[in-house]
Order: structure tokens, then C-alpha cells, then sequence
């Protein structure tokens, strides 16, 4: 590797005064226009004959339980349909466990999850993701203490490295020994049809089921959103679970609102009935996502070729990001040296509780949201900033 040739070429990108942001896993303006349509339905009414227009209906419009519940895997009944976030959704949930404690946070993972949990006081155990979910030995091990409480999992597509969990990986949790009897698994199944290639869909088993097979269907809540598939500030959340659980729910929403924007929730069910489903749209935000990956993909593999000790990556079938990771003690530098030069990444070590990353080596890379060019560009100067970072251990 030349360096000073590598050294030349960030000097020369940098020298363009980009201002590019891939910070986030926002939707670009290309896939928020495929859903421009349903701005233009103006029904206030089911076909149960309910009234989005009026009170009532907390857990949802009849016609809209029926549509979200079998996208989550439950029955109409053991649906909640609410409001535009499915992060306010848990929220709730989790201020809804008995007592405060240990919660496990599979790393890298969701940063917004970990600040949920970590606002309502708990303690965050962080266990190692791997390809087929959380190290089960880790959770189970972890379970056995009775002040855990509950565990984060976002099993298909996940955040942000792009894995689907294992037939084994559920089984594992849905019967796992746990010292706690609350214990809760939060399946945020935000990426459920997430996928690049039509073709080549993950399958993931459905936690309710195995939960209830092993005598545990209390264990599991489901969650689920439209916010990456129609408007991401204006989408509809869900979530799915035992009666039970759907119940107690239920009443502590009550004291918080009389219902959510039913009038959205309408929206919703109505535009995808007349696009043919959720998976016909989705085949529109992939066909833009696709190439947008591959790119990354592409230029991570050409620049890498020659020094593949400096970095590593993982190769999503679906989701939104991909998971880049360097040498020990790198990441924090690379990220600066991007910022530097015109380029916003996401905070070296957002993907770990706390904002911690033990060994600063992870960098979560969101492709959704630039264009074709600038996303070119970005992808480029991350790897020379890698080169140039690397060059100096």
C-alpha cells in the first residue's frame, strides 16, 4: 500500500468540501416518494363501520389490527395498532417491568434501544452478537440471575449487522431457564421485510409460537413499524403478545391516552391493500437499496484487497447498515478523519451501551439515505481514512 498516494487522495476529496451525512438509517427522499400516494385517501371510516375521526379504539382500529397482526406474526386480538413510534411503544414496556435491573444488550445493536433501558435506570450486560444472533451460552448463563429483566433482539436483518437469527437461536430463548418470571424478550422486528433481494429472503421463526410451545407465552413482545417502509415521521407502529400481556398493556395506555391517529392507521391499511400489500412496496425500497449497498460493498471489497488486515465487514441480505470493523483503537480516529473531510458517520461506538465500544474497532455504515454519487464518494473516503489510520499502528 502506497500511503502517500492514499494520503493524496483523501487530501484531493477532501479539497471538495462534501457534506455528506450517513449517520443515520433515514430513507432517502426517492423511497419517502413511493408512499406520496397515500396522502391523497381522505377515508375516515372501517370496514367495521369504526370512526377514525373520534375517540376510542385504544388498541387500534379493528380493520387495522386485522391488517398489522399478521405482519407480526399474532392474532387482530393480540395486536396493539399505535402511533407513528415503535421506540414509544417499548419505552412503555419497559416501564411497565415490576422492578429495575440487569438488562442484555446484544453488541453491536441498536443504540436507541440502549438508551431506553438506560434511562429507566437499568443496567446494561452486553453479550456478543454473532451470525446466527446473541451468544445463547452468554444469555443463558445471564438469565440465570434474577435481577435480569428482559433482553433487546432485533432477529431478522438486524442493527447493524444485517443477521437473521437461527431456528436454534429462538428455540433457545423461547425456553431458556430464567430466574426471573418476568423476564421479557423485546423482538423488535423493525427490518421484517427489509430485504435487497426479493429472491434471497431470510426466514425467521415466530417467537410467539415458540414461546407458547414451551409453556412461555407471557416471555416474548413484538414490535413492529412502517416508519422505514412508508414515512419514518409518519408511519404506523405495532406491537404483538399474549392476552395477557396485550392487557396489561392496554391498561397503562389508558391512563395515557384515549387513542392513537386512527386516522393514520387508516391511511395505511388502505393505501397497501391498494398497492397489492407490504411486500409489493417493498420490492420498490429495494430495488433503490440494493445498488446502494453494493456500492459500499464493492468498494470496501476493491480497496481492501491489498491490506485486508485493516478491516472487515459483514454482508446484509436486508435491513439498513452494514457493520464495518477495523483494528483495535481505530475507530474513533477514522471517524474524525471523515468528519474532517466533509463526511458524517455515525459516532464510533454508538452501537454499544453506553456509547462504549471496549475495544473501539466498530463503525455502523447506513448506505439508505445519500444519492448514488455521493454515496461513492463517502464509501471512498471512509476507506482512505482506514488506510490512512491503519498505516500508522
Amino acid at each position: 500500500m502506497d500511503i502517500s498516494a492514499v494520503q493524496k487522495e483523501y487530501e484531493s476529496l477532501k479539497a471538495k468540501g462534501l457534506k455528506l451525512d450517513m449517520s443515520r438509517g433515514k430513507p432517502s427522499p426517492e423511497q419517502l416518494d413511493l408512499s406520496l400516494g397515500m396522502l391523497t385517501i381522505n377515508a375516515y371510516k372501517d370496514e367495521t363501520g369504526a370512526d377514525a375521526r373520534n375517540y376510542s379504539h385504544l388498541e387500534g382500529l379493528p380493520e387495522a389490527r386485522e391488517f398489522f397482526a399478521p405482519l407480526l406474526g399474532v392474532t387482530a386480538a393480540e395486536c396493539i395498532v399505535g402511533g407513528n413510534s415503535s421506540l414509544e411503544l417499548m419505552y412503555h414496556c419497559v416501564n411497565l417491568q415490576p422492578k429495575r435491573g440487569k438488562w442484555i444488550c446484544p453488541v453491536p445493536g441498536y443504540d436507541r434501544h440502549f438508551r431506553v433501558t438506560e434511562k429507566l435506570g437499568y443496567e446494561l450486560i452486553s453479550v456478543p452478537m454473532t451470525a446466527n444472533g446473541p451468544d445463547m451460552n452468554a444469555v443463558e448463563k445471564l438469565a440465570g440471575d434474577p435481577d435480569v429483566q428482559g433482553i433487546w433482539c432485533v432477529p431478522k436483518y438486524s442493527n447493524p449487522d444485517g443477521y437473521t437469527y437461527s431456528d436454534e437461536t429462538v428455540t433457545r430463548l423461547a425456553s431458556m431457564k430464567t430466574a426471573n418470571p418476568d423476564f421479557r424478550i423485546f423482538w423488535d422486528n423493525a427490518y421484517s421485510f427489509h430485504y435487497l433481494d426479493p429472491e434471497k429472503q431470510d426466514y425467521l421463526l415466530n417467537i410467539l409460537d415458540e414461546c407458547r410451545a414451551a409453556g412461555n407465552e407471557d416471555r416474548p413482545i413484538i414490535f413492529g413499524s412502517t416508519s422505514k417502509i412508508t414515512f419514518a415521521g409518519a408511519g404506523v407502529a405495532a406491537l404483538g403478545a399474549s392476552a395477557n400481556n396485550i392487557k396489561a398493556i392496554s391498561d397503562y395506555l389508558s391512563a395515557m391516552t384515549i387513542g392513537f391517529d386512527k386516522i393514520n392507521q387508516l391511511r395505511h391499511v388502505r393505501f397497501f391493500k391498494a398497492e397489492g400489500g407490504v411486500d409489493s412496496h417493498m420490492k420498490k425500497h429495494a430495488a433503490i437499496l440494493k445498488p446502494k449497498f453494493q456500492i459500499v460493498l464493492d468498494i470496501f471489497e476493491s480497496e481492501f484487497r491489498d491490506c485486508p488486515e485493516l478491516a472487515y465487514w459483514t454482508t446484509p441480505r436486508g435491513g439498513y447498515f452494514i457493520s464495518l470493523f477495523l483494528q483495535p483503537g481505530n475507530a474513533k480516529k477514522v471517524v474524525q478523519l471523515c468528519k474532517d473531510a466533509g463526511v458524517t458517520l455515525t459516532g464510533a461506538g454508538a452501537a454499544y451501551p453506553y456509547g462504549i465500544d471496549p475495544e473501539d474497532r466498530h463503525i455502523r455504515i447506513a448506505p439508505s439515505y445519500p444519492s448514488i454519487t455521493e454515496l461513492n464518494q463517502a464509501a471512498k473516503l471512509l476507506a482512505l481514512s482506514v488506510k490512512l489510520v491503519g498505516s500508522n499502528n
